[in-house]
Formats: C-alpha cells, structure tokens, sequence
C-alpha cells in the first residue's frame, strides 16, 4: 500500500513510518548480530573477533549499494509525490540497469582483490583464513544483497516502510535457524554464518519482488521502461553515486579504526565487535529518522510543498534528540548486560574492552542523530554533493584521530575516533540545509537536481 506524506499531520506520518523502519533496520541488523552470537557462543572468542572484524568492511561494500539504490529511489520519491508515475517507472527501469552493472563489476572485483584487503586491515594471521573465506561468501552473494535493496527503496518511496520490515522479519528468523543448523549440527565454522546471512537475505529479496508485482500495479514496467535513456541515467548517478560514496567514505573510516583496533588483538577486537553490534543497533534508531526523513522530503519537494519540509525536519530534530538522551541512558546502565549476549560472562576482559568503548562514545549520540536528518533532508530534496561531503569530514576526523594516537595512546584513544567524526559531518551539513531551505520556492518537480 502507498503512503501519500504530502497530506495529513506531518508528525503523525514521521513517526507511522519511522517505527516500521526502526523496526525492519533491526531486522537487518540482525543478520550479522546473529552470526556473531552463535559464533560467540559456540564457537569461542576467535571465531566472535573474526566475524566481528569484518563489519567495517561489510558497511562499506554493502553501503556503497544502500546509499546507490537510496539515491535511485528519491527520484521514484519525487516523482510519486508529482504524481508523474510515467516518469517514476522509467526511472526504476534505469536503476535495473545501473544496480546490475554495478553489482557485477564490484562482485568481482572484491573476490580477486579479498585477501590483499584483509591484510591492509592488519587482519591477526591466525584469524585471516576463516575471515577469508566468511568475505567470500558474502562478496558472491552480494547480487541478492543488492535485489533486497534496491526493492525496499522502490517501496520506501512509496511510503511503505511495513512490507519490508515483515519480510525482513521471516528472513531473519530462517538466518537463526541457519546458523544454528549449519554451525551447531553440521560444523561448518564461520562459513555456516555467512552461507545463513546470504541464504536468508536472498529471501527477503524474493519476498519483496513477489509482493511487488502482486500489489502495485504503478510499478508494473513496460517495455518502454527500459528504453535507455542516458539523460535518465546520468540524474539517478548524480544523486546515486554521491550516496553510495557518501557511505563508502564512511565506511573507510570505520575500515581505518578496525585496523587500529586490530593491533590490540583478539580482546579487544571481540570486545569492540561486541561492543560495535549494540551501537549499530542504536544507529537504527537514527537511520530510521533518516530513512523517513528522506522520504517525507522527497514527496513534498516534488509536490512543492516545502513548508511541509520545514516542519518535518523541525519535529524530527525534536524527537532524534529525546531519543539519544534516552539511549545514552540505556547504554551507560546497561551495556555491559548486552555485551553478554555476545560472550560469556566469564570472559571479563572482553566486556571491559566494550564498557570502554560505550563510555567513550555515547555523549555523542545527538550528534549521530543529527548526521542522519541532515543529511538525508539535503538526499530528499535531491542534493548529493554535500551529503557526501560531510563523510569526507567523517573520513578526516576518524584518520587524524587514529593517526594521532596510533601506538601512542590506550584502546579509549582509537574509540575517540567515532565521536570525533560525528561531530566533523554536521560541519557542512548543517549550515548547508540552512542555506538551501532559505533559497528554496515552493516549486515542485520530479526531475531537480
């Protein structure tokens, strides 16, 4: 079902919407979470820093493809809230094209170039063969990461975050049972937990397009939709690959820390695994505010309604920073529970190593909140350039910290770097969406920017 945002209570429609997205990023999230507790907890402390070590480097392959095919819907967005429904199906027809070149082109290339990457993440060498082979399972499947994607972007923009939260919902359970059948019944190590993640994403993926072409008719393609159009396609790479990279740059970031962290051992590289699984479940709830944001802005600014945008972006600061107080307060109280889903309550170093990184990085929660408004507000209305750029501030910030305290300082000192960087992003994105909402008229078209 269609969620026309351009009319009704701007409020009421944020928040219908984010608890659906909250809910399937959880969801998704919890892929890897599972494959980390299972591996943890079957498997021991080597087998949790192996799969663990490989988060950073997941974000960036898999959100390089997030961020392209989210740049590709706010034209599908834009043009819905115009009611240019012509114009939304060729436009998805192009992204069909563009998601399979380069999902091709990355899957092969990331499986010659695997090893060689690993090592520059300082991978501990008696760990290097099973993350090997986990990134190898990942990087074949990523086709259907991509399908599930690029599908509930199509219906995000829509408006429909509930469809696939249930998807995501029955795929994440048969990811349990996978890892549990394949590693607890069949031995088969870590390669158990990324054959489950890619098997059960592949489900979600095939759910998606099945209720797509049972329940939306506008969406129905033609063969006129993919008629190529290389106008078409240059606009949904302008916006596209600006998202992609603006995640990517991220993720490289994170990549840099993991080689810092790395050089500790497998400690503090299970304890900042464990300790990074919680926060990337608190980042849902940012993301989500950010997913719906993108949205809500896409409709209206193709419906010329951006008084509308205005409120919206208002009332979702107000709740992203009641939401971060609220966590702050959930993680200083109880983080060190959580870690302990993750390993056993004897391994007390490992939890030291993730209480540590909690205290470090949690003040700075309304900062990450505002990262995901801001800078989704400006992707809504169709910017990508500053966006990005804001994760080239990211990218500087994570690398002066790691470069500053490399060898010189304690584990807390490599944590700063996430901080740091939350802080750096808001440089340009804040006064830019100031500047942009004050040039803005209320003038609606799917094809701006």
């Amino acid at each position: 079902m269609t969620n026309d945002m351009t009319r009704g209570n701007p409020l009421k429609l944020i928040i219908s919407f984010t608890i659906p997205m909250f809910l399937g990023n959880i969801f998704q999230q919890f892929y890897n979470i599972a494959d980390s507790i299972v591996a943890g907890q079957f498997l021991g402390v080597n087998a949790l820093a192996a799969i663990g070590s490989t988060g950073s480097l997941i974000f960036f392959v898999t959100g390089w493809l997030n961020g392209l095919s989210s740049g590709f819907a706010i034209f599908v967005a834009q043009c819905f809230g115009a009611g240019d429904y012509r114009k939304m199906r060729h436009y998805i027809g192009m992204s069909i094209y563009l998601c399979a070149a380069f999902t091709a082109v990355m899957t092969a290339g990331l499986l010659i170039a695997n090893e060689p990457i690993l090592r520059l993440m300082n991978a501990p060498e008696e760990l290097l063969p099973d993350i090997k082979r986990y990134m190898e399972i990942i990087y074949a499947g990523l086709v259907v990461t991509c399908a599930y994607n690029a599908l509930s972007a199509v219906l995000r923009a829509l408006g429909d975050s509930k469809s696939p939260l249930y998807f995501l919902m029955i795929s994440a359970a048969i990811n349990v049972v996978l890892d549990i059948a394949f590693i607890v019944l069949f031995d088969m190590g870590v390669e158990g937990c990324a054959y489950a993640t890619v098997i059960a994403q592949g489900i979600s993926a095939f759910l998606c397009l099945i209720y797509i072409v049972k329940k939306f008719r506008i969406l129905k393609l033609g063969r006129e939709d993919f008629r190529i159009s290389l106008a078409d396609m240059g606009r949904l790479l302008a916006l596209g690959v600006p998202m992609g990279l603006q995640f990517s740059i991220t993720a490289i970031g994170t990549i840099i820390v993991q080689g810092a962290i790395n050089v500790y051992g497998a400690v503090h590289m299970a304890g900042f695994s464990a300790a990074s699984k919680v926060q990337n479940i608190v980042s849902t709830v940012f993301i989500a505010f950010g997913a719906t944001i993108a949205t809500y802005v896409g409709q209206n600014r193709g419906a010329g309604q951006m008084d509308r945008v205005r409120k919206g972006v208002y009332m979702t600061q107000g709740m992203i920073l009641i939401c971060s107080f609220v966590l702050m307060a959930v993680i200083y109280l109880f983080g060190s529970y959580c870690i302990m889903i993750f390993v056993d309550p004897s391994e007390t170093e490992v939890i030291q190593a993730a209480q540590t990184y909690f205290v470090t990085v949690a003040w700075a929660y309304p900062f990450l909140g505002s990262i995901f408004l801001y800078r989704n507000a400006l992707q809504g209305m169709g910017y990508g350039l500053v966006p990005m750029l804001g994760g080239v501030f990211e990218l500087a910030a994570r690398a002066g910290i790691v470069l500053w305290v490399a060898g010189k300082a304690s584990f807390a000192g490599v944590c700063l770097s996430d901080p740091a960087a939350w802080v750096a992003a808001l440089i340009p994105l804040v006064p830019y969406y100031f500047w942009v909402m004050k040039k803005q008229k209320d003038v609606g078209d799917c094809e701006t920017h």
